[in-house]
C-alpha cells in the first residue's frame, strides 16, 4: 500500500490558493486515475485505486495546514503504512513559483503543516515534492501571499507542473522515486539556482 498526500486548508475560501496546491495536485491526479468518489475518513478526504494489486491512496487532510500530521498519523496507523512508501506533495515559498524540489527525507523547513506531520509521524523519514509558489518582496506580507488565489495564468503555467508531479508519482507508484528525483530535479534545477543567487543577492 502506498500513500500520496496533498497539502492545503478546507474550505471553498481556501480553493485555488498558494497554500493549497496540495490539495489542487489530489483533484487532478484523482481524475487523472478515474477515482474522482472522495471518501470522508480519518479526519480528511480519501479516494483509492490499484496499480498492480497494490492499493494506492490520494488524501487530504481536512484538519487544517497547522494540524496536518493528525489526520496523516491516523491513517498510516490504520493501515500500517511504511514510511518509505508516503510521499507528500505542498507548496514552498522558498522555491521558485511552478517549479519542483523532490527529496527522500528531510526536515521540514519553516512548512507548519510539514513540521505538524514530522511531529506526529516521529520521523523525517517520508518522501516528499515541494512546488514553488514563490515569495512576496517583504516576509510581513507572507501570510497574506500564501493565502492568496492564483490568478488563471499562474494556474495556467501550474498545469505543466502538475503533468510533472503526475508523472513523478507515476514513478513512486513504481518503486523508482530516485528516477523521479533525476529528472524532475535535474528539469528545474537551473532556474532553482539563479533563484537562490537572486535571494542571496538581495539578502532574503
Amino acid at each position: 500500500m502506498k500513500l500520496i498526500v496533498g497539502l492545503g486548508n478546507p474550505g471553498e475560501k481556501y480553493q485555488n490558493t498558494r497554500h493549497n496546491i496540495g490539495f489542487m495536485f489530489i483533484e487532478r491526479y484523482a481524475k487523472l486515475k478515474n477515482c474522482t468518489s472522495f471518501k470522508v475518513k480519518f479526519q480528511g478526504e480519501l479516494t483509492t485505486f490499484k496499480h498492480n494489486d497494490e492499493d494506492i491512496i490520494l488524501f487530504r487532510p481536512l484538519t487544517y495546514m497547522n494540524l496536518s500530521g493528525n489526520a496523516i498519523s491516523e491513517i498510516v496507523h490504520y493501515y500500517k503504512i511504511d514510511l518509505k512508501d508516503i510521499v507528500v506533495i505542498y507548496d514552498d515559498k522558498d522555491i521558485p513559483f511552478a517549479k519542483l524540489r523532490l527529496r527522500m527525507k528531510g526536515n521540514p523547513g519553516s512548512h507548519n503543516g510539514m513540521k505538524d506531520i514530522t511531529a506526529k509521524l516521529n520521523s523525517t523519514e517520508f518522501k516528499r515534492i515541494r512546488v514553488g509558489i514563490g515569495k512576496p518582496e517583504s516576509n510581513d506580507e507572507m501570510i497574506d501571499f500564501v493565502l492568496s488565489k492564483f490568478s488563471k495564468e499562474e494556474i495556467s503555467k501550474l498545469e505543466e507542473t502538475f503533468k510533472d508531479i503526475m508523472a513523478a508519482c507515476d514513478l513512486f507508484i513504481a518503486d523508482d522515486f530516485d528516477g523521479a528525483m533525476n529528472k524532475y530535479n535535474a528539469r528545474h534545477e537551473e532556474e532553482w539556482t539563479n533563484y537562490i543567487n537572486y535571494l542571496t543577492k538581495i539578502n532574503i
